[in-house]
């Protein structure tokens, strides 16, 4: 040391650019001045420190640290830690950590030693700011060392904690003795002396470097710091009744931290029980210890670089969760026990319930095979069926996903799905299949019959217990309300045997996963032979055409070849693509037999009948209702008014869409449903308007007789009777009938009818192939089905034949033909306007092979009408 007195001291202080403050001589430390706040901020003057540390003055003197003294910062060992082996502890960590040059040349930039023993080191902090005065580590007092203020306290409050430090700063904002301070400055009344370096060598040490040497200092720290839950959880949790271990507690027994903290911390020192831990890759500095609590093992980091909250305490279980489960404890327990940590908390299973009595509540937890023996009381309760699944939904998203693999694995029987979600399948009190949409009670019913769901539960024992619990309502409409279903598709239900579209025939009843239909059938499905001889085929023949067909009054050849093809249809349904045309069955009068044309078709397949609508929004309606819900392949608007006509926008989409869209009653969603049924029509003297005439084919009747229901002598007698005891009979000749054709090599006779093109072609060959006669020979009959096509026709005709070939305007045409204009709705003639109007509408279009031309007259600025006829 080169200076003896304060003033040379000051000086030397000040030429290193601290800031010196005079302190007193009466053992408190203090500073010699009214107020020395001002040089926290600004530093004294060589003036000032002439007026302290003038000759004969007895003081001592200090340094104000931080940004003052140009950003000084000073580490403090107090005697007790230097006497206790805390500074060689804290230099071992730092040379084991990286940090070893670094704190080599603090200890030998400038070192007092202060009267108590202890070691002042000074730093300057390049890169941040200088940290206010903090106590790095402290450790809990003896009590020997206790003095009688504290006794007194600790009287007072026995929960009071007395500290002693051990390393502390002096920073922004505080000042610190330094040499050559003595006698009565300190309360020992011995002196700070130098021991190393002075003012002119104080290393400096950037901001980083600075900061690991504090979390080095950090980490000799013994006072107690408190746990929390977060990260030790479970700490204060009662223990497991017989000796019990719950994931978290045996992981902490079994785990070292080296497994834990492995690619997070690696071990650079340990001492006794402390382990001092570094960056996994080796970067300088120690973070964090393990150990160093002799109650407890737990680790405390004091970076703030990683995940863990710095200075708390963490449980081996807290870090492991923390690291593997982003702290969520649940989660973490869950994944050591499916390692194999933790004992297997008792537990009582669900047990199944006795066999009880024939006795039903709709469940199918019942036991229908269990008969009471003589003289047992029947008791009333459920029994769990064995071969049902067990499902476990104590955990919502458990439950959940359990019930989604379940469908996945195809343990949910008579469970499909279409576009807007799960469905079954089931029969109404006619016996007629009906698909049911599935909502969240239907879904939770269909559930408690088929899995058995339970809870588990936890007694204060710790005992585990499966209680029977139903899924909640909310865990089913989550299920619902996916997009998507591990279900197999429901594509249609069919109710007898049909041929799918590889050709093959669809005879077993239930689900058919080749082709997604549901096989419900209407009567009893007959044994068919392996192969159709050609007396199987006569025989089939003979029934259909020779008894069943036989005694219908029929107008033509066509109208019974229509019928069959009707009778056909659901049978080849699934083999061709697009739409089928609507058989419409008409009379001349009651009681012909349009109703037992219906009801044949019923017997054989099903028919799911609705009254025509008195408008197009509830025909849409009926329509959406019946693809929607019926299974019958068969949709009849029976009974029309007598001499309707049939002309409706929405009919003729029903009947070109393969597809039917539609918004269903009492939902918020459209859904797409096939059109895939046969659709028929029954009136008297029903017609058709429009575009609707080709989309229909006609089956006529004309019993030509008075009071045509007192008819008798039918062939096979009352034919309702028959059907009811024979429908089964009549179904095997109608699949033999189509059986054979495909045995044929299904002839094809090629038949252009627009839309329907498909299922003519294959029709006529197969009406072909029986030498049924008439399929789609009533064209020019049809045409007086059609009022409007009727009307148009000889309208057009007769202004050819009486105004040639030469354009005309429309008034002409008026006054010349008033008895052939078509008509308004009350009978009048319509006037020149509406008549323009109604021939823009048609023009261009044949009736019969008649069509309008329009000829603009430039001349007039008016347009011109003239009837072509086509040249074939």
């Amino acid at each position: 040391m080169t200076s003896t007195t304060l003033r040379d001291a000051a000086r030397d202080l000040h030429a290193a650019g601290l800031c010196v403050l005079p302190i007193k001589a009466d053992g408190s430390k203090a500073p010699a001045v009214s107020s020395w706040t001002p040089y926290k901020t600004t530093r004294s003057t060589p003036e000032e420190h002439d007026r302290w540390f003038a000759p004969g003055r007895t003081a001592g003197i200090a340094v104000v640290y931080g940004s003052v003294s140009g950003d000084v910062e000073m580490i403090e060992f107090e005697g007790l830690a230097v006497r206790e082996g805390v500074l060689d502890e804290v230099t071992a960590v730092m040379d084991a950590s990286g940090l070893g040059e670094v704190w080599a040349s603090i200890r030998t930039g400038w070192a007092t030693e202060s009267p108590s023993g202890g070691v002042h080191y000074r730093v300057r902090v390049k890169g941040a700011p200088v940290p206010p005065n903090t106590k790095l580590a402290q450790r809990l007092a003896r009590e020997d060392e206790y003095t009688p203020e504290e006794r007194q306290r600790l009287a007072e409050r026995p929960t009071s904690r007395i500290a002693r430090v051990l390393i502390e700063t002096r920073g922004e904002g505080g000042y610190g003795l330094t040499e050559p301070s003595d006698g009565t400055v300190h309360a020992s009344g011995q002196p700070y002396v130098r021991i190393g370096g002075g003012p002119a060598t104080i290393p400096i040490v950037d901001a980083d470097h600075m900061e690991a040497v504090r979390d080095v200092c950090r980490m000799v720290d013994a006072l107690p710091k408190p746990e929390t839950a977060a990260t030790a959880p479970g700490a204060r949790r009662p223990p497991l009744p017989r000796g019990g271990l719950r994931p978290g507690e045996d992981f902490e027994q079994r785990a070292s931290w080296e497994e834990i903290l492995h690619g997070t911390f690696r071990p650079i020192r340990t001492s006794g029980r402390t382990t001092y831990w570094g960056w996994a890759d080796g970067t300088r500095g120690a973070k964090a210890t393990t150990g160093r609590d002799p109650a407890a093992d737990r680790l405390y980091v004091f970076t703030t670089s990683s995940e863990f909250t710095p200075e708390v305490p963490y449980t081996k279980f807290g870090a492991y969760a923390l690291l593997n489960h982003n702290g969520d404890h649940k989660a973490a327990a869950a994944g050591l026990r499916s390692q194999g940590y933790g004992s297997e908390p008792e537990r009582r299973r669900l047990a199944p319930a006795r066999p009880v009595e024939m006795w039903s509540d709709g469940s199918a937890a019942l036991d229908p095979a269990y008969e009471p023996e003589a003289g047992e009381a029947p008791e009333r309760h459920l029994q769990a069926v064995p071969d049902r699944p067990q499902l476990d939904i104590t955990n919502e998203a458990d439950g959940i996903d359990g019930i989604l693999a379940l469908m996945a694995a195809g343990r949910l029987p008579d469970l499909y799905k279409r576009s807007s979600g799960p469905c079954w399948v089931h029969l109404d009190d006619l016996g007629d299949p009906v698909v049911h949409q599935l909502a969240t009670d239907n879904l939770r019913a269909y559930l408690a019959d088929h899995v058995t769901t339970y809870m588990v539960k936890k007694d204060a024992d710790g005992v585990l217990t499966e209680e029977r619990e139903l899924l909640m309502p909310k865990s089913c409409g989550t299920i619902l309300g996916r997009k998507d279903w591990a279900l197999p598709p429901l594509r249609g239900i069919v109710t007898s045997p049909v041929v799918r579209p590889d050709g093959t025939l669809l005879t077993d009843p239930g689900y058919d996963p080749r082709t997604g239909l549901y096989l419900q059938p209407r009567v009893p499905v007959r044994r068919l032979q392996s192969t159709v001889t050609s007396e199987s085929l006569d025989r089939a023949r003979q029934i259909v055409l020779s008894q069943v067909l036989a005694d219908f009054p029929w107008v033509a050849d066509s109208d019974r070849a229509h019928y069959l093809a009707a009778l056909l249809t659901p049978i080849l349904r699934p083999y061709f693509h697009g739409p089928t045309p609507m058989f419409v069955i008409t009379a001349t009068a009651s009681g012909s037999g349009k109703s037992l044309l219906k009801d044949l078709l019923g017997h054989c397949y099903g028919v799911a009948g609705t009254p025509w609508p008195e408008n197009d929004t509830e025909l849409r309606k009926s329509i959406t209702t019946q693809l929607y819900t019926t299974g019958q392949p068969v949709v009849a608007f029976d009974n029309l008014p007598t001499g309707h006509v049939m002309k409706s926008p929405v009919l003729s989409a029903l009947l070109t869409d393969e597809q039917w869209g539609d918004r269903v009653l009492g939902a918020t969603g459209r859904v797409v449903m096939r059109n895939d049924r046969v659709w028929v029509a029954t009136g008297n003297a029903l017609r058709t308007s429009g575009d609707n005439r080709r989309r229909v084919f006609w089956v006529r009747l004309n019993p030509n007789c008075p009071d045509p229901d007192q008819r008798d002598g039918f062939t096979i007698g009352d034919l309702r009777p028959w059907l009811r005891a024979n429908a089964s009979t009549l179904v095997a000749a109608l699949v033999t009938l189509v059986r054979a054709w495909l045995a044929a090599g299904a002839p094809l006779i090629r038949t252009r009818k627009g839309d329907y093109s498909e299922w003519a072609t294959m029709m006529a060959g197969l009406l072909g192939f029986l030498d049924v006669r008439g399929f789609n020979d009533d064209q020019d009959n049809a045409l007086d089905q059609d009022d409007e096509l009727a009307e148009w026709t000889a309208f057009l005709e007769m202004w050819r034949e009486h105004l040639g070939a030469d354009p005309v305007q429309v008034g002409r045409v008026i006054s010349s033909l008033p008895d052939h204009v078509p008509r308004l709705r009350d009978g009048d003639v319509p006037s020149t306007k509406q008549l323009g109007l109604w021939l823009k509408a048609r023009e261009g279009r044949y009736f019969g092979t008649h069509k309008l031309i329009r000829v603009f007259d430039s001349h007039r600025k008016v347009n011109l009408w003239r009837v072509d006829v086509h040249a074939g």
